[in-house]
């Protein structure tokens, strides 16, 4: 007679899952007001899966927020209504050029909108009352986020003190904050950029078709490839090419750049990024290459 040992492990994708899910779970309990911010990038869509199997076959218990540059990729846009409608979630939106006719914020012509998201999003956050905002950073991305905890604190002010995080001994995490202050939580802080690769192909997500290769009219400027369009214009010496590429991130159109690529399959993009040696960020964000500290000072400030 034949013995069979049914096989518990779980594979590594399974594994990050299932700890995404027990963080959406926690905070759910845990906090009065959160909220997820989705962009409609690949990261924010990866957590709102997540969070659609953390609480099925009931509805997400929270809206999802979207800080509107108002130059985003419209591809990023449809995509993000989508999932929106599909899954009947409250979205709340603020807009850069409401916040900026309300004097929230100043546009001084230099600043750029990605800068300009952080006063946006901290006067939501204080008008909304949220205590707790889901965020789709991954601590392979950039290195201020590679040492940053699953739940970051942030006192009264929105800011951020690196030297004042909470140990998470045991995946044990303390949540808890006094008056005007909230936490960010990042359930995909284990992630890997090949990871959310492999989990878009396996669960078969809808992604904006901008992952995808695609012709595209693009200017070479500072080592990126900008997509040519109404807010980014050719400048002098400068010439508008057309060529195949594909986004490895999205946002601001002004400060995001694509890459030369013929990846038009998640498969072919898997294959892509297992052999890449520089993270999105690093190879298409203009906004993280004002200095080595970039992402730091802005996430001190209140950034994502």
């Amino acid at each position: 007679m034949t013995t069979t040992h049914a096989d518990y492990r779980l594979s590594q994708l399974d594994e990050l899952e299932a700890e995404s899910i027990h963080v959406f779970r926690e905070v759910a309990a845990e906090f009065e007001k959160p909220v997820l911010m989705f962009s409609g990038g690949k990261d924010s869509i990866v957590m709102l899966r997540l969070a659609e199997k953390a609480f099925f076959p009931a509805k997400i218990p929270f809206p999802v927020l979207q800080v509107d540059t108002g130059v985003d990729f419209p591809e990023v846009l449809v995509t993000r209504d989508n999932w929106v409608n599909r899954l009947g979630v409250r979205m709340v939106i603020a807009s850069i050029d409401d916040a900026i006719a309300a004097g929230v914020v100043v546009d001084d012509g230099k600043t750029s909108r990605n800068r300009l998201q952080i006063g946006t999003l901290l006067h939501v956050v204080e008008e909304e009352g949220f205590t707790a905002l889901f965020g789709g950073g991954r601590r392979d991305e950039e290195k201020a986020r590679a040492k940053e905890r699953v739940y970051s604190h942030r006192d009264e002010f929105g800011q951020w003190d690196p030297k004042m995080q909470r140990p998470e001994l045991w995946s044990l995490y303390n949540g808890r904050i006094h008056g005007g202050e909230h936490m960010r939580i990042f359930p995909l802080s284990n992630w890997t950029e090949l990871d959310i690769w492999d989990y878009v192909h396996r669960e078969e997500i809808e992604i904006p078709s901008i992952y995808l290769s695609h012709q595209r009219r693009v200017i070479r400027r500072d080592g990126m490839l900008l997509s040519e369009s109404e807010h980014v214009q050719p400048k002098a010496n400068e010439t508008v090419e057309e060529l195949t590429v594909r986004f490895r991130t999205v946002g601001d159109m002004t400060q995001t750049g694509c890459v030369e690529s013929t990846a038009s399959t998640t498969a072919q993009i898997i294959e892509e990024i297992a052999i890449a040696r520089v993270t999105e960020r690093g190879a298409t964000r203009g906004d993280d290459r004002f200095s080595d500290s970039a992402m730091e000072d802005r996430k001190k400030e209140g950034y994502f």
